[in-house]
C-alpha cells in the first residue's frame, strides 16, 4: 500500500451494525440477541486497532483479537469479529485468504483462549492456514 493511501477504519456504530448483522444472518442460537455489554470495551477495541503501529494486517489481528476478547456484546462476537476483519480488509484493499468454513468458529475459540501467536494468526489471516486448535 502506498504511504499516500489513508486508512479506512471501521467506526462503533458500524460494529453495532454488523453485529446484528452477524446474529441474524449466522443465527447459530436460539438465545442469540443483539445486546452491548461494554461500549467502553469496544470502544477501546477500535482506539487500539488505530493506534496499533503495525501494518495493516498487523491492524486487523488487532481488530480480531480484540473483538473476541472483549466480548463487547451479549452474542456473536466472534462472528462479528470476523466480519469485521473482512470489511476493514475490504475497505483498505488487502487480501485475507480465510475460507468461510465451520472451522474457523474453532480458531476463534482458539484466539480467545491465547492458544494463537500474533505471528499464528498473522500467517491465517494472509495464507488461510493455520494449526489445529485443542485445548489444553
Amino acid at each position: 500500500m502506498s504511504s499516500s493511501r489513508r486508512i479506512r477504519y471501521l467506526n462503533y456504530h458500524y460494529l453495532l451494525k454488523l453485529n446484528k448483522q452477524a446474529i441474524n444472518i449466522f443465527k447459530i442460537k436460539k438465545a442469540d440477541r443483539f445486546e452491548i455489554l461494554s461500549s467502553i470495551k469496544l470502544k477501546n477495541v477500535l482506539i487500539n486497532c488505530k493506534t496499533n503501529n503495525g501494518d495493516l494486517y498487523d491492524k486487523a489481528i488487532c481488530l480480531l483479537v480484540g473483538l473476541v476478547k472483549a466480548h463487547c456484546f451479549s452474542s456473536g462476537n466472534r462472528r462479528t469479529a470476523l466480519l469485521a476483519v473482512f470489511v476493514f480488509a475490504k475497505l483498505n484493499f488487502i487480501k485475507i485468504y480465510i475460507s468461510n468454513n465451520p472451522y474457523n468458529s474453532r480458531i476463534l475459540t482458539g484466539i480467545r483462549e491465547n492458544y494463537y501467536t500474533y505471528p499464528e494468526i498473522r500467517y491465517w489471516l494472509k495464507h488461510g492456514k493455520i494449526k489445529e486448535f485443542r485445548r489444553k
